[in-house]
């Protein structure tokens, strides 16, 4: 069997994105991180992880707990939930590229017809959806913990809109960012391990604007909330362009050693 022939990068570049194709790269990565167990265990278990300890700090609020000791334990707690959409598409996202080439697949799927944006949107729609979905339901086992155990003044303080609002919209940019931030780190890592823990860390600084609203220092309010997404979802369009322009297929179909 014949491989296909690369098109020149005038003709991968030119065009409107074939969602169809798009699509098609979504659904072969979902069954390729279904089957990697390693992946499979850290979008199970990580969570896992990382709601347990904001569900455990809330339970030991006191009721008659200071507003000062309850806005900061509060934040921590909001905080703590924030590292899933962070740091979980970063370790998955890592794997994108790095973990086809280790296993030789990688060449494969270049050498189609799918365009750069394309490959790199399926790959990263592939992690997003899980990760959004990952992160929404622990968020949701987190406020059905303290709606039903929870003292009501510790209840009150976290079931306020701007925070809610906040937590449901910072959620997904967050887990973009993660996962542009992974991919770029992929294309140039050598290994998957240096890979992930080079993405994990590059993942964390958009988690200081929200830990602003966490704390209190920005007060949270629904326009704080509307305003902070607007940036980070402005920064994650920038991160995929910056990312899709910085791509080359041709070095990674040649296996020249990244930089």
């Amino acid at each position: 069997m014949t491989s296909q022939t690369p098109l020149p990068p005038s003709d991968r570049t030119r065009g409107r994105l074939s969602w169809s194709r798009v699509r098609a790269l979504v659904r072969k990565e979902l069954n390729d991180l279904r089957r990697n167990r390693l992946i499979a265990t850290t979008m199970a278990v990580m969570p896992l992880l990382f709601m347990i300890e904001p569900v455990i700090t809330v339970f030991k609020l006191p009721a008659n707990a200071p507003a000062s000791k309850l806005d900061t334990l509060v934040g921590v707690a909001t905080l703590e939930l924030m590292l899933i959409p962070a740091l979980v598409p970063a370790v998955v996202a890592s794997y994108a590229v790095v973990g086809e080439r280790e296993q030789g697949t990688l060449e494969p799927v270049l050498t189609t017809p799918i365009r750069p944006a394309e490959l790199l949107l399926g790959k990263a729609l592939a992690v997003f959806l899980p990760a959004l979905g990952v992160a929404y339901t622990m968020y949701g086992v987190f406020l059905a913990a303290v709606g039903l155990f929870a003292h009501p003044n510790v209840a009150h303080d976290i079931f306020e809109t701007p925070r809610i609002v906040a937590q449901f919209l910072f959620t997904p940019l967050l887990a973009l960012w993660s996962i542009w931030a992974a991919i770029a780190v992929s294309t140039r890592a050598g290994d998957v391990r240096v890979a992930q823990q080079l993405s994990s860390l590059a993942s964390l600084p958009p988690l200081a604007i929200t830990a602003l609203v966490g704390f209190d220092v920005i007060k949270p309010t629904t326009t704080v909330a509307v305003t902070i997404g607007a940036v980070l979802l402005l920064i994650d369009t920038i991160a995929w362009r910056l990312v899709t322009a910085l791509f080359r297929t041709e070095r990674l179909i040649t296996g020249a050693k990244p930089a």
